[in-house]
Formats: C-alpha cells, structure tokens, sequence
C-alpha cells in the first residue's frame, strides 16, 4: 500500500508511520516540522526503515498545484496535521482556523480532483461535543461521574463548538464527512479520546499524561488547572492503531461513518487519580499547585465506543493500569 501521513513527524504519526514501515508498506510522510520535538521524532523514525518526507504547510496558502504529492495514487491517507492545542488556539485562533480547517478543506478537494479514491480517516476530537453542558454530574472525592450513570458519551450526542479550537476541529469533522456523502469519498472521522503512549513527548497543552511523568521525574513542579477532578478516559496508541487498522480493513462499510474512539468507561480516570498512580510508581508526592480552570475545559469526558466496537469488531486492549506504567518506564529511561 501507499500511505500518506499528513502531520506524520507528531507522535500519533511516527508511531503509525513505524507500524506501516514495518510491514514494508510505502510511508509518505507531509508535515511543516513547525512543532517542538517534531525533528527528534523523525530522527527515531529513520531508524525504523524508509520513508518519504514532503515538508509542506497544510493550509490556506498551501501551493498545492506545486506539490507532488498526487502525481501516484495513494491507498490511504492518515489526516493527522492539526494545530492540537486548546490553549494555543485561544491565542492565535486565525492559524488554528487555517491549519485545522482551512487545511482538511484543501487536502479533500486535493484529493477529489485527483479523481484517486483513498480511504481517509481524519483524526478528530472530543472537543467537538464542548462543556457537555446540561448532562448533570456528582462530584466525588477524587473525580466527576455522570449523574445518570450512562456508559459515556456516544455519537448522538449534539455538537457543541466551544473554543476555537473546538470550533476549527468540528468544521473539519463535518467537511470530511460531507465529501463521503457528496462526492462518494471513503472517508472515516474518529472522534479520539486522550491517547498516550511511548514516543510521546507531552507538553504542558497537549499529551498531558506525558507531561506531568516528565516534569515530576525532572523534578519540577505542576499547574493543576481547576480542582483535578476532571475525568478522561485515555487510549494507548497501540490500541488507536489497531483501530485504524480496522477501519482500512472495512473501508467500504466505515465511509461517512463517525465514531468516538477512546479507552471507554473501562479506562477513564482523574488527574487526582492519575497522580496517585504516578505516585505509586515513582515513590513519591507529584509537586503541584492550583491554577483557575481553564475556558473550554471539560469536567468529564468519556467515550461510548459502543457504535465502533460494533462497527469494527475493536476494543481497546491495553488497560490504564498497564498502558501508564510503559509510558512512566519509557520516559524514565529515555527522557530523565
């Protein structure tokens, strides 16, 4: 197969991109290299086997009657190339507009003129459902659950755009869906949850988990924005990939579809709960204080993946209590 990773040198990326090399598939990788670690991360990624780098900007002045990305079919295409930070979206709200939406809306026209019909799956997000407002929840000691008991959040649950990041993301959402249906495209959107694993260099905007193992096996203290009871449920990489797998596998069946895809109900936990986890492995406290909550930021979010296990016959596999202490170990002997 031929394989386009847009947004290839991130973490998601490289990780998919190594299985694909792997298994002696052709990896084209298009990324602008702009974020931090993006560099290192290809380094690691040589090493796994070849692939082609086409360092190109996704978006709005994207100059694509120059690239040479669609003069050969492609099988398919990993849409990962996002500006992925909430934080970072409130600041500089017309780049993320450019990179997330601007950037899917030219990649899919790209590709219909191209006349090739690749399977897309788009990386989308939880964000896209907001503050989850008027779902009631019960505050615990340790975290937030919801008040009537239900699995988590499913796919008919109303969108609700709150941040630009949200808004940028969700606009993508709906334009990839909408080119299956208008235009007969195979293209997939999975709703991902917090997904974490090795090769992630967290930072303190996005791969959260990473970026408190590392600040407290450096030694430094941590901003909790809020209370720390807001309660995720997390994904290893590992188990996403087995879900894209899937998905490339039924292509035929997925295209249109949309589907949360996280570590369910089975996998969801606090940052409170997180840092007595991390506590436990290390032998320590985390050094932390507390900072006002953040616009935008969820109290609770946990997927239903009931409509992808159905769909694709996926489940996660690896479970918080296994999946944190590798990342922990990985960053202990990598990183500090």
């Amino acid at each position: 197969m031929r394989i386009l990773i847009t947004g290839g040198a991130g973490f998601i990326g490289i990780n998919a991109a190594s299985r694909f090399i792997k298994r002696g598939e052709e990896v084209i990788i298009l990324d602008n290299l702009s974020r931090e670690g993006s560099k290192s991360n290809l380094k690691w990624l040589r090493k796994q086997g070849k692939f082609q780098l086409c360092k190109e900007n996704l978006g709005f002045n994207w100059d694509s009657s120059n690239s040479k990305l669609f003069q050969k079919p492609f099988d398919v295409i990993l849409h990962l190339a996002a500006q992925a930070a909430v934080t970072s979206s409130i600041i500089d709200p017309l780049n993320d507009f450019d990179v997330n939406a601007c950037g899917t809306l030219l990649l899919l026209d790209n590709i219909r003129r191209s006349e090739q019909n690749p399977i897309l799956i788009f990386s989308s997000t939880n964000k896209v459902y907001g503050n989850l407002e008027g779902i009631k929840l019960i505050e615990e000691e340790k975290g937030y659950r919801f008040a009537d008991n239900r699995k988590g959040i499913d796919e008919n649950q109303p969108l609700d755009l709150t941040s630009p990041y949200g808004c940028s993301k969700g606009c993508a959402d709906q334009y990839v869906r909408d080119f299956a249906r208008i235009y007969g495209m195979k293209t997939v959107v999975l709703r991902q949850s917090c997904i974490y694993g090795l090769n992630q260099f967290g930072i303190e905007g996005q791969g959260w988990l990473a970026w408190f193992i590392i600040s407290h096996l450096s030694n430094k203290s941590v901003t909790v924005y809020g209370n720390g009871k807001q309660m995720r449920d997390i994904l290893y990489i590992d188990d996403l990939l087995d879900c894209y797998d899937k998905a490339i596998e039924n292509a035929d069946a997925v295209k249109g579809e949309i589907y949360n895809v996280g570590g369910g109900p089975e996998n969801q936990l606090s940052l409170l709960e997180f840092f007595d986890i991390i506590s436990d492995l290390s032998g320590k406290a985390i050094k932390h204080e507390y900072g006002e909550e953040r616009k935008g930021d969820q109290k609770i979010y946990v997927s239903d993946i009931t409509k992808v296990k159905n769909a694709l016959g996926w489940h996660p596999r690896i479970s918080v209590k296994e999946g944190i202490p590798r990342l922990y170990n990985w960053i202990k002997e990598e990183l500090c």
